[in-house]
């Protein structure tokens, strides 16, 4: 029996998928995360991991076509990198947001905003797939889980030094960490699903330093949709941890709808079409 593998890997975590010829799924395993430039070890040894337990549940098995979409795969050498250690006679490996796209929309036109521990848009006509953002936290990411809870500590300090007024939760975020200093040494140790586990905290908040946080990011989301809707009446799909977030802000502004399908769809439909 052939077998086909996906894998959906971010910077939170990896998801895999075996399915058969017809697309049903036999097996699944996850690991951790799998952003391929920022950790290229440790991504690779998480995609092994999440195969194996995906083959592991589908009974064994050799895999006929992968299709991998990866965190970091826009990163230069990152995806040559990846396949020298990989053991797929063929493969396709593409971004997450690619297999995002793919799952979202299947054939059809759209524009897809992926909002989790990072972020990423992107629009599909006629099948053709472009994509824009999704450069990590240090270039942009903007909107994502890891640049609002960036952005609210940012905010943190400035009111520590008296640019801005400390709201209540500016104020507790400075003291759980440990003070202005604590806020300073927590920044340089965090990556950015540290960051990101302030979000959630942040998108529920009503204090004011929150919401003019979620503003912002409102604003950036809004500003990728319209560059590519280009004026076409496009429908918008929100993906990821803070997807729903958005969609609901967005209400009205936009044609929102629901994703016919998971980026680890995506990921699959690309492992048969390799074959």
């Amino acid at each position: 029996m052939q077998l086909f593998l996906g894998i959906d890997g971010g910077g939170t975590g990896c998801r895999a998928a075996v399915a058969n010829a017809a697309g049903a799924i036999l097996g699944r395993g996850a690991a951790g995360p799998a952003n391929i430039a920022s950790d290229p070890a440790g991504a690779a040894a998480n995609i092994i991991a999440a195969m194996e337990g995906a083959l592991a549940e589908a009974g064994g098995g050799e895999i006929a076509a992968a299709g991998l979409g990866l965190a970091g795969a826009n990163a230069a050498g990152a995806t040559e990198r990846l396949r020298a250690t990989l053991p797929f006679a063929r493969v396709t490996v593409v971004t997450d947001a690619i297999t995002a796209v793919k799952g979202a929309l299947g054939a059809g036109d759209g524009v897809v905003a992926a909002l989790g521990t990072g972020s990423v848009f992107a629009v599909q006509r006629a099948g053709m797939v472009r994509q824009i953002g999704g450069r990590g936290l240090v270039l942009g990411d903007e909107a994502s889980g890891a640049w609002i809870g960036r952005a609210m500590l940012a905010a943190s300090l400035r009111a520590v030094d008296g640019f801005t007024v400390m709201t209540p939760l500016l104020a507790e975020l400075v003291e759980e960490i440990g003070g202005p200093d604590g806020v300073v040494a927590f920044s340089l140790r965090a990556r950015p699903a540290d960051f990101a586990a302030l979000a959630p905290r942040v998108a529920q908040s009503d204090d004011p330093a929150a919401m003019a946080v979620m503003a912002r990011a409102e604003a950036d989301v809004a500003e990728a949709a319209c560059l590519l809707r280009g004026g076409d009446d496009l429908p918008l799909v929100f993906l990821g941890g803070l997807g729903t977030v958005f969609a609901a802000r967005m209400a009205g502004r936009f044609p929102v709808q629901a994703a016919l399908g998971t980026a680890l769809d995506g990921a699959l439909m690309l492992a048969r079409e390799a074959a």
